[in-house]
């Protein structure tokens, strides 16, 4: 069964379709109008190993923040719709992830209750046109509407581009190990039958 999903969220401030596929290879056309951000997305993709297409028209005359969090949103609307009942899935998933003097840690559990944890510094406002302070923003954006506990965690670095690049790959790395199919795993993997 394709595990595909495909979401249109508009408001009146930003046009957002998105469409993703958790068993792709990695392909992407992104363009959300702020070129550090689709650099991000188009990471996150080929990392986790995702098929996505992304495309948003925001109020950028305005700042990048509805942008960033709404295509989180839409975003972690379409992991959750792509995942259908999760049966099979692994469910957790975590990454340890270096880039250069930076190493960042993330962790995943698709347990339906949402749930973020966010430990990290930036020593600078702005990487080109993406405002540092709207990494969080749209990290507690996916993780509630896709149903999710995460937790990103800055273990040491200095450069905003390595951490927040850090945080994307990991959070694709553990997405991909937390979304995969374990043949041995019959129904959903709780104990209490639900996730």
């Amino acid at each position: 069964m394709a595990r595909t999903a495909k979401i249109h969220r508009k408001t009146g401030e930003t046009d957002i379709e998105i469409t993703i596929d958790l068993d792709g290879k990695g392909d992407s056309v992104v363009d959300t109008g702020i070129g550090f951000f689709d650099h991000m997305l188009i990471s996150f993709a080929k990392h986790g190993l995702f098929n996505l297409k992304i495309k948003v028209k925001g109020d950028l005359y305005v700042d990048c923040h509805h942008t960033i969090e709404d295509t989180g949103i839409a975003l972690g609307e379409a992991i959750k719709k792509a995942l259908g009942d999760k049966a099979g899935i692994v469910r957790f998933g975590n990454f340890m992830l270096p880039m250069d003097e930076t190493l960042v840690l993330c962790a995943i559990d698709l347990s339906g209750r949402p749930y973020l944890v966010f430990d990290a510094k930036f020593n600078t406002d702005r990487v080109g046109y993406f405002d540092t302070e709207m990494t969080k923003e749209f990290f507690y954006a996916i993780s509630y509407s896709a149903g999710m506990n995460l937790h990103l965690k800055e273990m040491y670095g200095e450069n905003a581009h390595h951490i927040i690049e850090a945080m994307f790959k990991a959070f694709a790395r553990a997405l991909k190990e937390a979304v995969s199919i374990d043949p041995r795993v019959e129904g959903l993997p709780s104990t209490k039958g639900a996730l």
